[in-house]
Parts: C-alpha cells; structure tokens; sequence
C-alpha cells in the first residue's frame, strides 16, 4: 500500500457521504498509486457511524475505525499507528482544502525526498477564502509559533498532511497531545529531528458550519507550546537519537566565519536588532509603561537576535544544543536589561517629565553598549568554539565522519 488517508470525524452525518464519495472519485481518477480512506470515528454520538459502515461496504479501499475516546490527534495516532502504508496522510473531512493539492502533497514522501509534507495557506501563491477574524488568529499563532520555537514551515494548523510511515513511527510516542495541537507538535519534533518538511500552497475555503472553538483551540495551544518547550529543555525528548537516524544533517559541516566576520555580521544582526526594538519600544509605550515596554521589548527582540547570531554570525545549524543556547541568550538578554533599565532609572531621576524621544536616544546608546557585551559572551559563552564544531567533522546524511 503506497498511501492511506485518513480522515478524523465527530458527528460528521450531515456531510461525511459526500466527502468521502468526492475524495473516492479524485483518488480513483488522478492517484496512480495503491491507496486507501480510513474514516476514524473518535466517539461520534450521531448517524457518522452507521454511514461510515456502509460507506465502507460499499466503495473499494474504504475503511471504519472507531474509537470511545474523542480527540482527533487521538484518532489519528490510532489509525496511523495500525496503518501498513509507505505515507500517511489526513484531510479534514469538509474537504476545505482542494483535492487538487494531493498529488503534490504525496510525491515528494513517496519518492523519500521530504519527511513530511503540508499545505500551507500562507503563502503568498495560497488562495484563500475565510474571515478576517480567523484570518488574523491564523497568522497570529503560526507568528508566534516561529518566533518562539524558532521554527520554519509557515503554517501548522492546515488539516491536510502527510508523513512517511517510518518517520511517524518514530516520531509518535513523542507526541503527547491528543487533541488539535497535536499537529503541531507533531511538526515541532520533526523539524528539531532535523528532518525535511515539504510545504505546498494550496487554495482553501473556510467551512462556515466549523464548530472548532477558536478561544478555547488557541489557549490550548498555547499551554502545548509551553509544554512542548519545557520538554526540550529538560531533555526529554530524545531528538538527537532521532536526527542522528532520520535527520538530513548539511552535506558538509558549515565552516564559521572569521573573527572579523562574526563582527561584520554580528553588526548587521545588531543593527536590525536594534531597530526592531525601536520600533516594539514606542508600540508598546502606548499600552505599557516605559520600563515595561523596555522589557517587553528587549525580550521580544532578544529571542530572535540569539536564533539570528546562531545561525547567521556563528554558522551553527541542527538541533544540538538549540535550547541551551536559547537559555543563555536569555541570561545575556537580563544581563542587557539590566543595564538599559538602569540608564532609564538614572534618566527619570534626573529628569522626571523627560520626553519620549530622548528615553528612546538613552535606551539606544545603552543598548550600544550591551550590544558589545553581548557579542563578548555569545562569542566566548554561549557560542564557544567546541571540539566537535572546529572544523574537523564532516556531516553527511545525518552521520559523523572524519574529514578527508
């Protein structure tokens, strides 16, 4: 079997016949491979069952499972986890995404270029059609979700995806989430494994009889987030283990610049750094209190400024040490706070009615200075120069090997 797709349902009897009928014709006239549907049923109180059983009955490699339990993550673990295909797939069962992006979903899993494959609709070639205020809940998690993880695919929430059969086997048991985080965290692990995630735009039209609660789905989100986090950095996701057997490590291990170019480009890292932070600082002065929006601002400004200086001044990819950077770029953030905050105290003691425009010339000329602690210890602390990065080791697929 090259492909099963899966598609979750709760209470789904008003449209689940058609769906399934419509994704049965397109796989029958454009999929030239072996395929299969697999309706799961995670504890749906309607007529979903009794359809799904006679639509199973009656159309060719279409399958029912069921489950008591619901959860879509949940009913997606179970059926991929039975599953005997090469790559597994789920659409979500409004068909809100067009069918036509299938093909071009599957074939870069099947032939074993990417690991995983996702339509996004963020894409600027992605046509999409639903609310301004989904929209705006949409961009906001997916920004949120690069800026804090430090991730690259552009949109997690798109129910249309699909992975190789050996990648999730690996991949699963590491998944705690049962519900509709569980893609993304499905997703976050595959990218800190090192592996290849294939994006494809696709068009898509919002189905305005969804019942997800979007207050509820984005709280829930965020509480994975947190916990996705707080599982890296105690270690306890084996990453390593897994980029070292399924991760797509750089064909030959970057080389760092020279001194004079990790100043170079520790500069223009600054620069844009700073002038982010100009920016957050008088868009959150509105809102909060100067020192609040200091901080804020700093912070905000700091986690992207470590992920920069990372990759781009001191050539350093992969997951290793990813988080244990990202924690000391923190320390060295509280180093930098402290030393603005305490320009902006002296400043207000002086001249308590000061006016905006000169706190921002004080924070600025303090952040200057931080900006060059700041290189000192990324350089000397937090990005040292180790054994296994001097040069000496050539990745290739993922595996260690002497330099020839």
């Amino acid at each position: 079997m090259a492909l099963e797709i899966v598609v979750p349902v709760y209470n789904e009897a008003a449209i689940l016949e058609k769906s399934i009928t419509r994704l049965a014709d397109y796989l029958s006239q454009e999929m030239f491979c072996s395929w299969k549907i697999t309706i799961a049923d995670n504890s749906s109180t309607d007529g979903t069952g009794v359809i799904s059983q006679r639509l199973a009955s009656e159309i060719p490699n279409v399958g029912y499972r069921r489950l008591e339990v619901k959860g879509r993550g949940l009913a997606l673990r179970d059926a991929w986890g039975a599953s005997e295909a090469k790559v597994l797939a789920y659409v979500d069962v409004d068909l809100s995404t067009d069918l036509a992006a299938l093909p071009p979903l599957i074939a870069p899993l099947l032939s074993g270029h990417s690991d995983v494959s996702i339509g996004t609709r963020l894409r600027h070639s992605s046509r999409v059609v639903r609310g301004t205020k989904r929209e705006f809940i949409s961009r906001s998690y997916n920004l949120l979700l690069r800026r804090t993880m430090q991730v690259g695919f552009s949109d997690a929430q798109c129910g249309f995806k699909a992975i190789r059969a050996d990648v999730a086997k690996r991949l699963l048991p590491f998944v705690e989430d049962n519900s509709w985080f569980f893609d993304t965290e499905l997703l976050i692990l595959a990218e800190r494994a090192g592996l290849r995630i294939h994006e494809i735009p696709v068009d898509w039209i919002d189905d305005p009889d969804s019942r997800v609660d979007i207050k509820q789905t984005a709280l829930d989100d965020i509480r994975g987030l947190v916990r996705v986090a707080g599982s890296m950095l105690r270690g306890s996701i084996p990453l390593q283990a897994i980029y070292a057997e399924l991760g797509r490590g750089p064909i030959v291990a970057p080389v760092r610049p020279s001194f004079f170019g990790q100043v170079v480009r520790f500069g223009l890292v600054g620069a844009l750094s700073t002038v982010a932070f100009a920016v957050l600082f008088l868009l959150l002065q509105g809102p909060l209190e100067a020192q609040q929006a200091n901080f804020a601002a700093l912070l905000i400004t700091a986690v992207g400024n470590t992920a920069a200086n990372r990759r781009f001044t001191f050539a350093i990819r992969g997951p290793q040490r990813l988080w244990t950077h990202q924690f000391q770029g923190l320390v060295v953030f509280t180093l930098a706070w402290s030393i603005t905050a305490s320009s902006l105290a002296i400043l207000h003691a002086v001249s308590p009615e000061v006016a905006p425009n000169m706190e921002l010339l004080v924070l600025t000329a303090a952040n200057v200075l931080a900006t060059l602690l700041r290189f000192a210890l990324l350089r000397l602390w937090v990005f040292r120069l180790r054994r296994a990065d001097d040069g000496r080791i050539t990745v290739v697929t993922g595996t260690r090997q002497p330099a020839v």
